[in-house]
């Protein structure tokens, strides 16, 4: 079967069509940008999404990804301040955010990431003591990751984080360290025990005092208690001879009264004694008769 030219011309031409229609639509995924250029020179970005470029006119110059990348960090000898030598690695995390600036900015950002992250890891370490690089791993993430977003955001790349994953150090060095620790340990343990021991002494100290003070409180009030008493009764005992004064000038019998109710008291105490080899005989019988006497005229003048 032969075909005529016109008609192989005109297929030809609709293939042509077919093509430049296929090439000219472009499907961007959405997590992607593509940089076009027109005639070796930039165009315009295109985002996510069905787009129409011009075949054999507009060129993909690079296909980016938007979402977050990871570059490593190799693992490197550094010098820290105090001269130990150390091994570091990690890891940094990268978004591209100007998918032109990242094209044109520099001929490999990732490759450009890796070695600043690498000297501005160096330089930072070599500014902190070991002791220093080993407490403040969150600091030292912190200054590499602004230094370099500072020179990554030249080339449309945000540095989002920065992790250093591991730091070793020598083995006599992790050994001297464990040697300082537990020196450190024990200086503490010591430490806290003569603090402990001084607080008991001045807890005791303090205890002895509040005990003597509490002493010292209770004699005084006892003191005074006591002479309390002593000044009622010698009141009591005052008040007694005022009224036995009264008793005496209003009636002259009282004195005579008061010494034979004494000497009757004696006698019944004399009385009272279960000795048989006794003989009670009044110093002047008369007198204690006479005594009664004075009794039963003062008796029978109380009750007149």
């Amino acid at each position: 079967m032969q075909y005529e030219p016109a008609t192989i011309i005109s297929l030809a031409i609709i293939v042509a069509i077919a093509i430049i229609i296929i090439k000219g639509v472009v499907i961007v995924p959405q997590t992607h940008a593509y940089v076009i250029e027109r005639l070796g020179k930039y165009n315009r970005t295109l985002e996510g999404g069905l787009h129409i470029i011009i075949p054999l006119l507009d060129n993909i110059s690079s296909k980016l990804t938007k979402q977050e990348q990871i570059i490593n960090i190799p693992q490197q000898n550094v010098i820290t301040k105090d001269n130990v030598n150390i091994s570091v690695d990690g890891i940094v995390f990268i978004q591209v955010e100007d998918a032109k600036k990242a094209t044109y900015g520099v001929v490999d950002f990732k490759f450009a990431l890796s070695n600043l992250s690498t000297t501005t890891l160096r330089a930072e370490i070599g500014q902190l003591a070991l002791d220093e690089t080993l407490s403040s791993r969150d600091t030292l993430n912190r200054k590499i990751l602004q230094a370099i977003d500072d020179a990554s955001s030249k080339w449309g790349v945000k540095t989002m984080r920065v992790e250093l994953r591991d730091i070793s150090v020598p083995i006599e060095i992790e050994e001297a360290m464990n040697m300082q620790m537990k020196a450190e340990r024990e200086k503490r343990a010591i430490e806290l025990k003569a603090q402990a021991n001084k607080e008991a002494v001045i807890r005791e100290a303090e205890g002895e005092k509040q005990k003597t003070f509490l002493e010292a409180d209770a004699i005084e009030r006892m003191a005074d208690a006591k002479k309390y008493e002593q000044e009622k009764t010698a009141q009591g005992q005052q008040n007694a001879m005022v009224m036995i004064n009264t008793a005496m000038s209003n009636n002259i019998k009282a004195a005579e009264f008061l010494l034979a109710k004494d000497r009757i008291v004696a006698f019944t105490e004399l009385a009272k004694n279960p000795s048989k080899d006794k003989i009670v005989v009044p110093f002047e019988v008369t007198e204690l008769i006479g005594s009664l006497s004075v009794l039963k005229e003062f008796l029978g003048s109380k009750k007149a």
